[in-house]
C-alpha cells in the first residue's frame, strides 16, 4: 500500500461506522490524520476505537442543520479545524417505477444523500476558507452519471451531489480548497440489504470488470484527493466504475 502523507490534518468522514465511510476513515488515519466520524450508528463508537486514539466518533443527523452545527463544534474542541472531509453518508432506498415511488421515501433518500451533502459542505468551509486550504471528496455514484432503472430517487441524489461538487469547487478555488467527487459502482455494503437482487444483478451485469468495487479501492483513491498532492483539480469527478462510465 503506497502512503499518503496527511500529518497534520484533521478530517471528518460522515457515514465512517461501516462499509466505504469505514474504509476511507481506516486509510486516513493509516496515513497521520487525526478522523472524527459523523454518524448516527450505534456501532460508530467501537468503530472509530478500532482505528486508535487519533480517531473520536461524533453523533451527527446529517439532515439536521443543528446536529451538523454541534457536530462541527465538537469535531474542533477535540481534534481542531476540519481540513479534510470525505462525505460518504447516504441511502440507497426502495427499487420501484417512478410511478410507483413512494414520495416519503424519495424526500428521506434527498434529505440525506443531496441535502445532507450540502449540509455537510456548508459547515466546513468557512474554516477552510480562513485557513485557505482544504480538500473535500464528495462520494456520489455511477447512478448520479447514468441513472438506474427503478431507483430514481437514488440516481437523482447522486446527480445533484455531482452538481453540488461542480459549483462548490469553483467557489473555492481560490483558497487551495480542492472539491472533487468519485462516482463508484456499486460497494458490496450493508447497502446492499435495502436492494432487491434482481437490481444487484442489473448494476453488476453493467461493470465490464464483472465485479463490485472493493471500499479499499475506494479508500485508495480518495486518500490521494485528500492529500496537499492533488494541488491543481477541482470540481472534477473520478470514474470508479469498473469501466461501466468512461466520462
Amino acid at each position: 500500500m503506497n502512503r499518503i502523507d496527511l500529518s497534520g490534518q484533521i478530517a471528518v468522514v460522515t457515514g465512517a461506522a461501516q462499509g466505504i465511510g469505514l474504509a476511507v476513515a481506516k486509510r486516513l488515519a493509516e496515513s497521520g490524520a487525526k478522523v472524527a466520524s459523523w454518524d448516527v450508528a450505534g456501532e460508530n463508537e467501537a468503530a472509530m476505537a478500532g482505528l486508535g486514539g487519533g480517531a473520536v466518533a461524533v453523533r451527527c443527523d446529517i439532515t439536521d442543520w443543528d446536529s451538523v452545527a454541534a457536530a462541527l463544534a465538537e469535531t474542533k474542541l477535540k481534534l481542531g479545524p476540519v481540513t479534510i472531509l470525505v462525505n460518504s453518508a447516504g441511502i440507497a432506498g426502495p427499487n420501484a417505477l417512478v410511478e410507483d415511488y413512494d414520495i416519503a421515501a424519495w424526500q428521506q433518500i434527498m434529505a440525506i444523500n443531496l441535502t445532507g451533502a450540502f449540509l455537510i459542505n456548508r459547515a466546513v468551509i468557512p474554516d477552510m476558507k480562513a485557513g485557505n486550504y482544504g480538500r473535500i471528496v464528495n462520494i456520489a455514484s455511477i447512478a448520479g452519471k447514468e441513472g438506474n432503472p427503478n431507483a430514481a430517487a437514488y440516481s437523482a441524489s447522486k446527480a445533484g451531489v455531482i452538481a453540488l461538487t461542480k459549483s462548490l469547487g469553483k467557489e473555492t478555488a481560490g483558497f487551495d480548497i480542492a472539491v472533487n467527487a468519485v462516482t463508484p459502482a456499486a460497494a458490496r455494503t450493508r447497502i446492499f440489504d435495502q436492494m432487491t437482487e434482481e437490481h444487484i444483478g442489473y448494476m453488476l451485469a453493467k461493470i465490464p470488470r464483472n465485479r463490485f468495487v472493493g471500499v479499499d479501492e475506494v479508500a485508495a483513491m480518495i486518500a490521494w484527493l485528500v492529500s496537499k498532492e492533488n494541488s491543481f483539480t477541482t470540481g472534477a469527478v473520478f470514474d470508479l466504475s469498473g469501466g461501466r462510465a468512461t466520462y
